[in-house]
């Protein structure tokens, strides 16, 4: 007796696997989103004593969908980053839902700045949907302040250290993840567009965004394969949001051991690795041959150091 299954009882079999993978995928994402999830300053409140926080561009605005401060953690002085939702509906409306404009990333920038001028280490710390991306954004230059975020993280002399700690949404992640580590929490997500976005875009149906996160597999362990993280942190049994403060404090350790790394390692050479990392991404092998990679011109990579 032949013991395989008839045709289409195995084309049943596969798209029963296909949908499971998009099921467990889908998941991961809803779990990176839910707002129970510690924040940036949940995280802040559990690890940093002394905290001051930093506000305004010096032109005039404050993005808070944008938190910036210095503080003391574990005995260093470091400076923090990150994006901060809303609890409540009011929260959010305030915060933006995390989608900072152009002037939280020049807020950022210029705790960039106050950080390698006074020689603290840079945590950052990702969770947001993405960049804000309405018109008065676009007319105000977001794309140039996202590209000048990272260009102020890649030209840090200071340890620096990226947490994604719930949604990395394209852009507006980026520009705070250019970092000599990155950390990625164990139920969170990195991805290049929400599978919103994505699905709107490749099918026109919003409706196709569980097909179009199971494509792109935004999850940690995906991420860490692919090199897109350096690290991935556990989370207390069910995700962060069952325990804010364990999950802060193994994300704290993990902070603790990347700046013990990091630190050890002289300045250029660390800058040279950071930037050697970035590059890296995107590179792919086609019959055996790299491709997209474009060797570095020397001069470049110091311009306005």
């Amino acid at each position: 007796m032949n013991s395989r299954l008839p045709t289409p009882f195995r084309g049943l079999r596969r798209r029963l696997a296909v949908r499971a993978a998009e099921s467990d995928i889908w998941d991961a994402v809803q779990l990176a989103r839910d707002d129970g999830r510690p924040y940036t300053l949940d995280y802040v409140r559990y690890l940093v004593d002394e905290w001051v926080e930093l506000h305004g561009d010096r032109a005039g605005t404050d993005d808070h969908a944008i938190v910036a401060g210095v503080g003391s953690f574990r005995g260093r002085t470091i400076a923090i980053i990150g994006h901060q939702k809303g609890r409540d509906l009011k929260e959010r409306a305030f915060r933006n839902f995390g989608m900072a404009q152009p002037q939280g990333y020049a807020k950022a920038r210029r705790v960039f700045a106050l950080a390698d001028r006074l020689g603290f280490p840079v945590v950052t710390m990702i969770d947001t949907p993405g960049a804000y991306p309405g018109v008065e954004s676009e007319q105000a230059g977001q794309a140039a302040a996202i590209a000048q975020s990272m260009l102020e993280m890649v030209r840090l002399r200071v340890p620096s250290v990226a947490c994604v700690i719930g949604e990395g949404g394209s852009g507006g992640a980026l520009a705070i993840g250019v970092a000599d580590r990155v950390l990625m929490l164990e139920h969170s997500i990195y991805s290049v567009i929400s599978p919103e976005g994505c699905a709107t875009i490749l099918w026109r149906d919003v409706n196709q965004r569980r097909k179009a996160a199971a494509a792109f597999k935004p999850t940690a362990r995906f991420s860490y394969e692919l090199g897109v993280v350096d690290t991935v942190v556990a989370e207390p049994s069910g995700g962060a949001h069952k325990d804010h403060e364990r999950a802060a404090r193994l994300l704290g350790d993990a902070i603790a051991g990347a700046l013990d790394s990091i630190e050890a390692e002289p300045v250029e050479q660390r800058r040279a690795l950071r930037r050697e990392k970035f590059r890296r991404m995107g590179v792919w092998l086609e019959d055996g041959v790299v491709v997209g990679e474009k060797e570095p011109d020397p001069g470049a990579l110091v311009a306005g150091d």
